[in-house]
């Protein structure tokens, strides 16, 4: 599987509309890798309020998948939310 990088960009949606996401941080939680991605047009731009951060499961061909339950996703936030503290804090 190809290693994701902090700073890919990939496209992503459906039929009717597609979005360009940056990928901000790379995290493991339960051995799962995930990518937490923001939408490029929110981080290249002066915005007050604050960037929606999406969280994607990597599968075993570095593909993504949607997050399927409350409680994943849950530990997914806030194994997040512990690493950007950690970020802050040096």
């Amino acid at each position: 599987m190809k290693k994701i990088e902090i700073g890919e960009v990939f496209t992503i949606g459906d039929e009717q509309e597609e979005q360009e996401v940056e990928v901000i941080a790379t995290l493991t939680v339960d051995d799962q890798d995930y990518v937490a991605v923001a939408f490029v047009d929110d981080l290249h731009e002066d915005v007050e309020e604050d960037i929606e951060v999406f969280f994607l499961k990597v599968d075993e061909n570095g593909d993504f998948d949607a997050i399927e339950s409350d409680e994943e996703f849950d530990k997914v936030s806030e194994a997040f939310d512990e690493m950007v503290e950690e970020m802050e804090e040096e």
